[in-house]
């Protein structure tokens, strides 16, 4: 395998599993879950152009955050007046604390162990909207829960979340 395929499989191995981070960031940035698959598909597009760039043992989170964030500060100028969540200031500003909290961030363990404590349509409920991105007018029916319910188990899910990651990390000696 030639060293410029080689490190086009690697870019794309390691898309793959920061996807779901990467497609939360851009949501999270954006609010809008077409405008997100739009701007996951350039980004992974613009990684691959620029797959020779990255390199190997560096930190491919922070790489491929950036470019997503070039993608929609760049989306964001081109939609001139559409209605948007945030002003592009705003993103640049959130964006440049993303991938440093992503990467860093040692509640992560204390998360999932956490989320193994939730009630099951609870767990369903978070998964679907901050995993798959799903708007809580979406999740309602798949729940069977009015929207409002939704809402109230997002909550209700995320202080829990919220209490028992301060309960493990005071435990643990608070390290961060």
């Amino acid at each position: 395998m030639t060293s410029s395929k080689k490190t086009g499989a690697l870019v794309q191995s390691l898309f793959l599993q920061h996807l779901v981070p990467l497609r939360g960031f851009l949501l999270a940035l954006s609010g809008d879950n077409q405008r997100v698959d739009d701007l996951v598909q350039e980004t992974f597009l613009t990684a691959l152009e620029k797959a020779g760039e990255f390199e190997e043992g560096t930190d491919f989170r922070a790489w491929i955050f950036t470019i997503g964030r070039y993608k929609l500060l760049s989306a964001l100028r081109d939609a001139g007046r559409d209605p948007l969540v945030f002003d592009p200031d705003v993103v640049e500003q959130l964006a440049d604390a993303a991938p440093d909290f992503a990467v860093n961030d040692h509640r992560m363990p204390h998360l999932r162990a956490c989320l193994d404590q939730l009630a099951p349509k609870a767990r369903q409920a978070m998964a679907l909207h901050y995993q798959h991105g799903h708007l809580p007018r979406e999740v309602a029916p798949r729940m069977g829960w009015t929207v409002n319910a939704v809402r109230v188990a997002l909550s209700r899910a995320r202080a829990l979340l919220r209490r028992c990651i301060e309960k493990r990390m005071a435990m643990e000696g608070g390290r961060h």
